[in-house]
């Protein structure tokens, strides 16, 4: 037998249901509050990543003509991308240029199966890391220095022996608020090399700075970023006694 009291409980608690329907235990995803900036800037999921194109077109140029393999391998950013006659600097030492884009690590990371393991080279030069803290005031040099060791231990885990040579990040006119954080990362790379065989730290911080301890400008085109020929002048007497022949 249905008792009204009992239709009317069932009712009130089908209303309560309706009108407060039940929220889930389970949180939503949060992001870490010291999660790392990337230096990337993250393409929609229709787009190709960033500076694909310039990788296409390494790979087309590789088609057309195949680098020897065993030669030096440049890679990393526009200092290295803009070098554009890095050969007739080093006569006698056959290179590779792969600098791409204002690229960081994360890129040389994302694309080193595209740029770096198909040479099989028997050295990498690598210039990077500028941008990376150009990005964000929020990226620190901890940062810069352990995205370096993840392509370090990378390389290192396809190419045991090859020779890296780290180029420290250069002081730049434009960037000059960013010296300090230049400062600890290269420290932090140098002590790092120096306790590995096959590695080289190269210090062209130093010998680009006045004797106030300023970037020398005349060393740099009109943006004051990148370096023009008597600047790449200075990195070609530093660098030449590290490569090998």
């Amino acid at each position: 037998m249905n008792k009204p009291g009992l239709r009317i409980g069932i009712f009130c608690l089908t209303l309560f249901v309706a009108l407060n329907p039940i929220r889930s235990t389970a949180q939503q995803p949060v992001a870490p509050l010291h999660a790392e900036p990337s230096a990337l800037t993250t393409a929609p999921a229709h787009q190709p990543p960033p500076f694909w194109n310039e990788i296409a077109e390494f790979k087309h140029q590789d088609s057309l003509q195949r680098p020897p393999s065993g030669a030096i391998l440049f890679v990393g950013s526009s200092s290295f991308r803009k070098w554009t006659n890095v050969q007739s600097y080093f006569p006698g030492y056959p290179i590779i240029n792969r600098g791409f884009g204002g690229s960081g690590f994360p890129d040389l990371i994302r694309y080193a199966g595209d740029i770096i393991f198909p040479y099989h080279p028997r050295q990498i030069v690598i210039y990077c890391g500028d941008n990376d803290l150009a990005v964000s005031d929020s990226v620190t040099a901890t940062m810069v220095y352990n995205r370096f060791v993840r392509l370090y231990n990378l390389i290192r885990s396809r190419l045991k022996d090859v020779d890296i040579v780290y180029v420290s990040i250069k002081p730049s006119p434009s960037r000059q608020k960013l010296m300090p954080k230049m400062e600890e990362t290269n420290d932090m790379i140098r002590n790092f090399m120096a306790s590995y065989s096959h590695a080289t730290f190269v210090d062209v911080y130093h010998a680009m700075l006045t004797p106030q301890g300023l970037p020398m400008d005349d060393l740099f085109i009109g943006d004051k970023l990148h370096m023009n020929e008597k600047g790449y002048k200075v990195w070609q007497q530093i660098l030449q006694p590290y490569l090998d022949k």
